[in-house]
């Protein structure tokens, strides 16, 4: 077990994760660390990367007990020696799910995501937590796990778009959602639901890109979009900095289409009989993250371009 003994610094924020030891958390911890916050892990399983200086806490998230006494806990055993008494976070952000289907039966997929989700936010809100987020996804924009050959309503997807996917995943992010808005309404705190696209680690750029590219096909569930895990990282402290918005839905992606050539270019030939509502930009990705470049502030950092060569 680590002993996190690294101090909060001036503007950091103490946070609880849960699903920390994720394919996305294993990245966003070790950012938010960087950026000076204090984390505890919520998880199943240990933390992957004993390099990192977090502690896990085991915790079943669909037990609303164990979950009100982990958002009160210490954040590491040092704090029986040099910390008071634990009290809530200063910030939840909770990522631990089911991350899509087939893992387990349609209908235990959906209980325990929207159980967690909700037991994470009630206890959160209850105990006065101001600043929420949960990650939703890409999913419910109703292509990625629809069956057979499927096709978006317009472009580009925003976060205004009617939502309708026939999947119990994404049904299970949507009801998050839902639960998201009603809390943030009667607590009148901020809750950030992330919809979250294909999130890409580093080492997926050389192994993975190369097949997207060359059968771009293959992409049309993802919306020939995706999230560096890194990057996300940065959504997520931006997430933390800004505060008075109540409840809100952003798209967690990075810039740039998937594909050679033009946005424009691809879906005239790709999509051609769905609607577009706006210009888009030159290598836009369908699955806009213009909500959170304008509203939180966010700078691409790991466009794929720099890692694959077209």
């Amino acid at each position: 077990m680590s002993n996190n003994t690294n101090p909060t610094v001036a503007g950091g924020k103490k946070i609880v994760f849960t699903g920390g030891s994720g394919k996305a958390g294993r990245h966003v911890i070790p950012y938010l660390l960087s950026k000076g916050h204090k984390v505890l892990n919520l998880d199943l399983v240990p933390f992957p990367d004993t390099s990192v200086d977090v502690y896990t806490m085991k915790t079943d998230l669909t037990d609303s007990g164990q979950v009100f006494n982990a958002l009160i806990s210490h954040f590491n055993m040092t704090g029986y020696s040099d910390g008071p008494i634990p009290a809530a976070p200063d910030v939840v952000i909770h990522f631990a799910a089911y991350a899509r289907n087939m893992l387990v039966p349609d209908s235990e997929c959906f209980q325990a995501n929207v159980r967690s989700t909700y037991n994470v936010v009630e206890a959160a809100c209850k105990l006065g937590v101001k600043k929420i987020i949960i990650a939703s996804s890409e999913t419910t924009y109703g292509v990625c796990f629809a069956q057979g050959d499927a096709d978006y309503h317009s472009f580009p997807l925003e976060e205004d778009y009617d939502v309708d996917p026939e999947d119990s995943y994404a049904l299970s992010k949507i009801c998050g959602e839902k639960t998201a808005r009603t809390f943030s309404r009667r607590f009148k705190n901020d809750i950030y639901a992330l919809r979250i696209g294909n999130v890409i680690e580093p080492h997926e750029y050389e192994r993975d890109f190369p097949s997207y590219i060359s059968n771009p096909s293959s992409r049309k569930r993802n919306a020939w979009s995706y999230i560096d895990a890194r990057d996300l990282g940065q959504i997520c402290d931006l997430a933390i900095k800004k505060s008075g918005l109540g409840f809100q839905v952003f798209n967690a992606t990075n810039d740039t289409i998937t594909v050679k050539g033009t946005t424009r270019e691809f879906l005239e030939r790709e999509c051609p009989g769905t609607k577009v509502t706006r210009e888009m930009g030159e290598f836009e990705a369908p699955l806009s993250n213009r909500k959170v470049r304008e509203v939180l502030g966010y700078q691409d950092v790991h466009d794929w371009r720099k890692y694959v060569k077209v």
